[in-house]
């Protein structure tokens, strides 16, 4: 596959919605959000997955649609040379609008911390601010409410400017019941939906 470059990926008139999955058991609901996302007009989506995300869906469910599912391995090639394109330069000059969903207690950790050590980070730490940027918490209840999440929810939303959406309260996949879980799929897409007056096919 060639080098992706924003400016040749990116649509007239399109809107470029960048999903991020990290590892929380929610990831399962990527290909839908995926799915439902392209079902509206004039709509690209490119996938970031992390590493543990990946234990909860398979990237060709996605791939099939005509979906990049990209991850740590795409980000420096063995052969890469000085002015070539990087990878997470690149997704985050093609995204009209960044959906972290769902972002695990460990990647809300990172974003606060301003540590970049995987594709995924590193995106987020070269974002620029005016980039609208969604972020959909999905953990265990006693994560949630461990004193630090808390702490990083209010650098992420009140210092880097992200909008913090959820989680809301539910039966977990642990088999808790408590707040944790990440907000319903169908009204992540229908936010980004409204946002850009998106319509369907």
């Amino acid at each position: 596959m060639p080098p992706f470059v924003a400016e040749s990926s990116r649509r007239t008139g399109f809107t470029h919605v960048l999903l991020m999955t990290t590892g929380s058991v929610a990831s399962i609901k990527a290909p839908l959000i995926v799915q439902e996302l392209l079902s509206y007009r004039n709509v690209a989506v490119q996938v970031v997955a992390t590493k543990p995300s990946l234990t909860f869906f398979n990237p060709e469910d996605i791939r099939t649609s005509g979906v990049n599912v990209w991850t740590d391995e795409d980000e420096w090639l063995p052969d890469y040379k000085i002015g070539d394109p990087i990878l997470h330069i690149e997704l985050r000059r093609w995204a009209d609008v960044v959906l972290i969903a769902p972002a695990s207690a460990n990647t809300l950790a990172k974003i606060a911390n301003g540590i970049c050590d995987n594709l995924s980070t590193s995106l987020l730490r070269a974002l620029a601010p005016t980039t609208p940027t969604y972020v959909y918490p999905a953990m265990n209840t006693l994560m949630y409410e461990h004193p630090l999440t808390a702490q990083h929810i209010h650098i992420i939303r009140d210092v880097i400017g992200y909008t913090v959406v959820g989680p809301v309260s539910k039966g977990l996949a642990c088999g808790d019941v408590g707040v944790g879980a990440m907000v319903e799929w169908r009204d992540i897409v229908a936010s980004v939906a409204e946002m850009y007056a998106l319509v369907k096919h």
